[in-house]
């Protein structure tokens, strides 16, 4: 894992955001405002998506990530390859890294609130 590339990213986006990575999954997690938009695995960026941001991705020729789990099955994060063209291009780049941190917005609304892992004792006198 190159973090010269991850680097580049960030600097490539520093005219939209401040953006942050951290180490994760042998990859990394890009992040703004404590929010994740985009990952980069083995060099690759990949942004955030959903309905709202899909037909873009689809439209470019792109593709999810993926990854093989135990049973030889695909398995999908929600997370497309930016394409090459908008990579070369910051202006395009941080257009499309807007949509990705508003999918991440919306997704961390719809997530339910984690339940309380505290047990209450009842103790009588």
């Amino acid at each position: 894992m190159s973090r010269e590339f991850c680097d580049h990213l960030i600097d490539q986006l520093s005219p939209w955001e401040i953006v942050t990575a951290k180490s994760m999954f042998g990859g990394f997690g890009v992040y703004r405002a404590g929010q994740i938009f985009a990952i980069i695995i083995e060099d690759t960026l990949y942004f955030k998506v959903d309905d709202t941001n899909r037909p873009d991705y689809e439209a470019a020729g792109s593709e999810p990530f993926t990854y093989e789990v135990k049973d030889g099955k695909k398995h999908s994060l929600g997370y497309w390859l930016v394409p090459s063209d908008i990579m070369d291009d910051p202006e395009e780049l941080s257009k499309w890294a807007e949509k990705a941190y508003q999918v991440g917005l919306r997704a961390a609304t719809k997530k339910p609130k984690k339940k309380s892992t505290v047990k209450h004792r009842n103790i009588d006198g």
